[in-house]
């Protein structure tokens, strides 16, 4: 604040008394050029006070600093498709960009025809038969689906399960509305699937939502129909909604194809699940996506969208359609291609002595941290010292703490150079 000189009189054109500018300068406001210049304390809300220290900013400063040293680095740290989108799915964009009538506000939840389009996608890969009008609602990729749940269910002091370690959206969206987090620690003995019987009987009965994901970032674990059966029927005991997000259900290996959730009896009376056309098609930066399921639950989704968005940009759902259409013809090519990856990886992460299973689905290897090593020691070292970017497993949630995330999102000839770095580190 700018220091003021003089004495009242000197200032009575601005100030009508001593008190008056004492005031002044309490809230803010000095002189400039013969003006009063106004400033004010910004502060942020609670809710972004709250939010845990970003662990990742340290990774992301080393990262920079070894650019500027000129490092050539491999980041597998970030679940971001490098195969392009399908030309087909381009070329339609390019078509639909072209038409008026998208130049106009979209429907939040949904072109009728991308909503059709996802519930024949869910016909012919899972066999799950859904209203498009009332058990589809389209999302600005599965993000935001995903912090809109607690806009539309969370009320101040409810409890969410979240099973950890975890997408940070889920936990994130009951924090940002007043909920309480209780997580679920998945756990190597278990499969990574939570323990659901570990659930203390108070806090059962006060959980309005349980987040599951699978198959699971970030530890690559993959669920069968009883796992999900018995998450049915405790969502029924209890009156919980469950989320499942299936972002990974098209990413199987070795002839191993996930199912969706609504493939369990009773899933639809009890929840949704969220879908992205990111990962399936390499879409990542065109934000579409859809949450199917439960016809009341999807329209509190809907409900809380249509005051907070306008929806997609219809030319990408016309890419997204055609997307759907083509189905396994884009998928099929893109598994190929990350199976080579993770054996390529597994194979030689194995071969320098790291312990890691190779993952059934997914473009993520889960991998045991050497021991004396925190998970945060170990990814500055694989940087420091490998110029290898990955991503600790604290980040995700404590439960992750002993891990460190490998993706496969580089080619393979990258990934071949990984291992002959890594041996070079000491540990």
């Amino acid at each position: 604040m700018r220091k003021f000189t003089g004495n009242c009189k000197t200032n009575v054109h601005f100030f009508s008394s001593c008190q008056n500018r004492k005031k002044q300068v309490q809230t803010g406001q000095f002189l400039i050029g013969g003006h009063v210049k106004l400033g004010i304390a910004i502060r942020k809300a609670k809710r972004i006070n709250d939010l845990p220290p970003y662990l990742f900013a340290e990774i992301d400063r080393r990262k920079r600093a070894a650019l500027a040293r000129g490092v050539d680095l491999i980041d597998l740290g970030i679940g971001d498709p490098d195969i392009p989108t399908p030309s087909n799915v381009v070329e339609k964009l390019i078509e639909c960009s072209s038409k008026p009538a998208n130049h106009r506000y979209p429907n939040s939840s949904g072109m009728p025809e991308f909503r059709q389009a996802v519930a024949d996608w869910y016909q012919r890969r899972f066999n799950v038969r859904l209203d498009a009008g009332t058990e589809v609602v389209s999302l600005i990729g599965s993000k935001e689906g995903i912090g809109n749940m607690a806009v539309a269910f969370v009320d101040p002091g409810d409890v969410v399960l979240v099973a950890s370690p975890c997408y940070p959206v889920y936990h994130i969206g009951t924090a940002f509305n007043g909920g309480q987090n209780y997580f679920l620690p998945l756990k190597k003995e278990t499969h990574f699937l939570p323990d659901l019987d570990s659930i203390p009987a108070d806090i059962a009965k006060q959980a309005k939502l349980l987040w599951i994901n699978y198959p699971n970032n970030p530890t690559a674990a993959v669920a069968d129909k009883d796992f999900f059966q018995r998450v049915i029927a405790f969502a029924d005991r209890h009156g919980v909604i469950v989320c499942h997000d299936g972002a990974y259900t098209e990413m199987g290996y070795d002839g191993y194809r996930p199912m969706s959730f609504l493939e369990a009896n009773g899933a639809r009376e009890v929840g949704i699940e969220f879908h992205s056309l990111s990962k399936t098609f390499n879409m990542t930066g065109w934000r579409i996506g859809m949450a199917v399921g439960n016809a009341e639950v999807i329209g509190g989704l809907a409900q809380a969208k249509s005051n907070l968005d306008s929806g997609i940009f219809q030319a990408v759902q016309e890419a997204g359609i055609e997307a759907l259409k083509l189905g396994d013809q884009i998928v099929e090519p893109s598994r190929k291609i990350y199976q080579e990856r993770r054996d390529i990886l597994v194979d030689g992460l194995r071969a320098v002595g790291l312990q890691c299973e190779k993952p059934k689905a997914t473009f993520y290897v889960w991998v045991s941290v050497p021991k004396g090593l925190t998970s945060a020691e170990f990814t500055a070292k694989l940087l420091d010292e490998a110029g290898v970017v990955t991503t600790p497993g604290n980040g995700f949630g404590e439960a992750g703490e002993g891990y460190v995330r490998f993706t496969v999102c580089v080619d393979k000839e990258r990934l071949k150079e990984v291992a002959e770095r890594i041996r070079q580190v000491k540990f």
